[in-house]
């Protein structure tokens, strides 16, 4: 124990705070959640004081809130966070850049992109040495609501047991209204999210790559450009409806990223993709919704799932071997998608299977055939993680490694092409000496 002097001592000196940091105080603005099948809770507003509706959905991870509040995959949804406690290290500063390549954003948009959150308990005060605002500042700021003091664990059953359910989330005087008619509630996945959150014109990161690949971004996450650029590519972010066929000459490889909604409302997409796996023989990786787009491309058809996978901890087994994947083991995962591709069989032709979800036996990836002489691959989860397990992130790497090495085989044999034979060589008659 201190003496007490030195105790004394301690304790009258003045209580430092970081300049930036702010601890907003919670208001005591009521907040009702409502959700379609009639369920109510109460509890107390916090973030932005306004009323909106979504898709409610629950997500497991215990940390990593401020990366699936930044997640595009998350539009249109009220996240409800299983985890009692959130908010507890605050919000970090979003501008910085990451690394040298800067990316724009430490988090994995500049903005929140989920509709509202569902809490259970707030936390009013933070600590970490990165961090510059509390939660509830953060989501009044970006014009945000959420309710906190609500039993999220009932609402995560209420979920498990009947799916994924349309919401309201509604403040101040609109928590004491009735909630809303059936026909009141507004279904996102009736619109195209991924237009609204794609970017609208391309634009290049690390230009000086060894490799060049393409981004279709479908509501790309910042960790995926990330994992792209640490493993030396040059990046050009396309929009989801771009037509990457008018330009693949240009590039090593091609990517599809993730993104919200119903994957139908990218059939544009799917159709031009199908081109490109006809015509096209480098290397195709996707994720997400990136892999529910070269499924459609394939011939397989997308459904929507009744609960969906999201989190931090979702086993899938692997059923082929590729790259740093081993057939047989199984593998943790970030996921947040409602959507998947149907499991028939037979497969299509010079397509197979690749991972299976342990919980539901989902699809949760699928690849080209060895026969095929293709190199595609798409799985449903997230192995760029941000946040969650890394037990898959040296799938950027497979995906980079076989980008260069089709880079190197097409360049001998331009070189093979380049050198003439010895029929097409021009003999060059040897030099006289000519007497003086």
């Amino acid at each position: 124990m201190l003496p007490k002097a030195l105790y004394r001592q301690i304790s009258s000196f003045p209580r430092l705070s970081r300049g930036l940091a702010t601890h907003a105080p919670l208001s005591s603005i009521p907040a009702s959640f409502h959700l379609k099948t009639g369920q109510t809770f109460k509890g107390r507003s916090f973030g932005s004081p306004h009323s909106v509706y979504g898709e409610t959905v629950f997500s497991t991870s215990i940390t990593s809130y401020t990366e699936s509040m930044t997640d595009p995959s998350y539009r249109g949804q009220i996240l409800v966070f299983t985890t009692p406690l959130i908010g507890n290290y605050g919000v970090p500063h979003n501008g910085a850049p990451y690394d040298s390549q800067d990316v724009g954003v430490i988090l994995e948009s500049q903005g929140i992109q989920c509709a509202a959150v569902v809490v259970a308990d707030v936390a009013e005060q933070f600590s970490h040495h990165a961090a510059v605002e509390s939660l509830a500042s953060w989501c009044q700021r970006y014009k945000v609501p959420g309710i906190t003091g609500v039993d999220t664990r009932a609402i995560t059953r209420l979920l498990r047991d009947q799916g994924t359910t349309l919401g309201r989330l509604a403040v101040g005087a609109d928590a004491s209204l009735p909630a809303p008619d059936a026909h009141e509630y507004w279904d996102p996945s009736l619109e195209n999210l991924v237009d609204q959150v794609s970017t609208k014109k391309p634009y290049d990161l690390n230009p000086t790559g060894s490799i060049k690949v393409a981004v279709l971004d479908f509501g790309a996450k910042a960790n995926i450009t990330r994992s792209l650029i640490r493993r030396g590519a040059a990046v050009t972010v396309l929009p989801w409806n771009y037509d990457f066929n008018v330009i693949r000459d240009r590039f090593d490889g091609l990517f599809l990223s993730n993104g919200p909604g119903d994957p139908a409302h990218c059939m544009e997409a799917a159709l031009n993709l199908r081109r490109t796996l006809e015509e096209w023989n480098k290397p195709i990786f996707g994720i997400c919704m990136g892999h529910q787009i070269i499924g459609m491309a394939a011939g397989l058809d997308a459904y929507r799932m009744t609960f969906g996978n999201r989190g931090h901890n979702q086993p899938v087994l692997a059923l082929k071997s590729a790259g740093s994947i081993t057939a047989g083991r199984v593998y943790v995962t970030s996921q947040n998608h409602q959507y998947a591709l149907k499991l028939q069989d037979p497969f299509p032709q010079g397509w197979e299977p690749f991972f299976i979800n342990c919980n539901d036996s989902s699809v949760e990836g699928i690849k080209s055939t060895s026969d095929s002489g293709k190199k595609v691959w798409g799985v449903q989860f997230h192995p760029e993680s941000a946040g969650g397990p890394l037990d898959t992130i040296e799938m950027f790497s497979d995906f980079v490694a076989e980008c260069k090495a089709h880079k190197l085989q097409n360049q001998d044999t331009l070189g093979m092409l380049n050198v003439a034979s010895p029929l097409q060589r021009q003999t060059v008659p040897p030099r006289v000496a000519v007497a003086a």
